[in-house]
């Protein structure tokens, strides 16, 4: 899910959900928040600055195995930016650097 640089949340949340649809408010945690639509379940994430990581990711990929991916990773040599880290807000994650800059966020989700 792509993840939108945005100076404020509050700010820029007509547009997505009353424009372009979005309206299900997923969750909102003040530098995070989703937007889903409830017809296509097409979603996106608003970011004002990443609670933990020094950078933040353009994209969220959801796994079920994120150590894995972590291993794997680390394995094939990508940087990591964001450590595996277990986080307060309940997901498991990592940033990783692909090979042409972006950072890509790795999470699974405690369920």
């Amino acid at each position: 899910m792509a993840n939108l640089r945005v100076a404020d949340i509050a700010g820029a949340r007509s547009f997505y959900t009353d424009f372009l649809g979005l309206s299900t408010e997923e969750f909102n945690m003040g530098w995070v928040a989703r937007y889903t639509s409830p017809d296509t379940g097409v979603n996106i994430q608003l970011v004002t600055q990443d609670a933990s990581a020094t950078e933040d990711a353009v994209v969220s990929v959801r796994t079920d195995n994120v150590e894995a991916a972590y291993a794997e990773a680390a394995k094939l040599g990508y940087e990591i930016v964001l450590p595996l880290t277990t986080e307060p807000w309940g997901v498991r994650r990592f940033f990783v650097r692909a090979p042409d800059g972006n950072v890509i966020n790795i999470v699974a989700h405690g369920d």
